[in-house]
């Protein structure tokens, strides 16, 4: 079976992508599928959770230095007689089955080379191989490492690399979080979304002769996740609650039948009817609080952590422990969600 690709994306800063791509796709090699994890933020804080203190020694030793998302994919932007391979990718002591292709502080570089690409529908015969290149590389690392899921962490923004990683995804999820701006987030990516897609299926055929050819993708809503906000006896603090419900809300009115009308929404009725879930959002996710500190110090998502890593005895062990297993049932559902709607 070939690896399914799922892209977290939101143009909306501060929603926890990173954190998503990381707990989900550690979750999902808990549940026994092999992950790749793709940090395409130029931030790599993705890349930095997997490498811990080693993350500036990998940018400097000469034999891992050049064995990230942009340098890997060189040979294509400029316009080498070499073909793109697959990368020996970053493997955590931690967890032999997830994988990462890191990130790079420079990637967004390849931006207006890739956005001509797009936009001269292959005139130029120069560009045709840009757009097809970040998932020639996912899909050689993949067939490599026998991965059955890649996790793309995207920059916030609409840029042409966004795009392009958007267009190779069987999948996507939206994180977002209970503030005013999220509903604003939505509207642009009902509208904008829609376009990617058209884009990709009308420029298939023009790119099939490229070296890197655009993939088949269905590119279909998964749901959303909605996190970072405070609870009050095991539910979202007042505060927080109307502008879940509000999220929640024009999710299923507005951007599900928008996406539907261009195929681009996963069936979840089956979910819904078993009560599994209510409605597309696939989980509502609070602030890790004082365990994200824990997590952090020995490279581990926060339900990973064993009490003798928490450190901490009495009551204060205790709660701890409760809310990391409270944590540990939300991501282990979500990732079920997961393997159950992408196969």
């Amino acid at each position: 079976m070939e690896a399914k690709i799922i892209t977290m994306f939101n143009h909306k800063g501060g929603v926890s992508k990173t954190t998503t791509t990381y707990n989900l796709g550690w979750k999902l090699t808990d549940l026994g599928k092999k992950v790749l994890l793709v940090d395409a933020d130029p931030q790599c804080n993705l890349t930095s959770l997997l490498l811990g203190e080693s993350f500036e020694q990998y940018y400097t030793d000469e034999t891992t230095k050049n064995l990230n998302l942009k340098d890997s994919v060189k040979v294509a932007f400029e316009g080498k007689p070499k073909p793109i391979t697959a990368i020996d990718c970053y493997i955590p002591e931690t967890n032999n089955k997830l994988h990462i292709i890191p990130g790079h502080m420079d990637l967004s570089e390849y931006d207006p080379s890739l956005s001509l690409a797009l936009n001269s529908n292959n005139a130029i015969s120069t560009l045709q191989n840009l757009p097809g290149s970040f998932y020639e590389l996912i899909r050689l690392c993949s067939e490599k490492y026998e991965i059955d899921y890649v996790l793309i962490d995207m920059n916030p923004g609409l840029s042409a690399i966004n795009q392009t990683l958007f267009m190779s995804s069987d999948g996507f999820i939206i994180p977002t979080n209970p503030d005013p701006f999220s509903i604003m987030a939505l509207r642009t990516l009902k509208n904008i979304l829609p376009r990617w897609k058209k884009w990709a299926v009308q420029s298939r055929e023009l790119f099939k002769e490229a070296s890197y050819p655009l993939p088949d993708a269905e590119m279909k809503f998964i749901g959303e996740v909605i996190q970072r906000f405070n609870i009050r006896k095991q539910k979202a603090a007042r505060p927080y609650q109307g502008k879940i419900d509000e999220i929640r809300e024009y999710t299923e009115k507005d951007l599900v039948p928008e996406l539907l009308k261009h195929s681009m929404v996963y069936d979840l009725s089956e979910l819904i009817s078993q009560g599994r879930i209510n409605d597309y959002c696939l989980a509502e996710i609070s602030e890790f609080g004082s365990l994200i500190q824990k997590a952090n110090t020995h490279y581990v998502p926060v339900f990973a952590l064993t009490n003798e890593q928490i450190g901490e005895s009495g009551q204060v062990l205790d709660q701890m422990a409760i809310n990391r297993d409270r944590f540990d049932q939300i991501f282990k559902n979500l990732a079920n969600y997961i393997i159950e709607i992408v196969k």
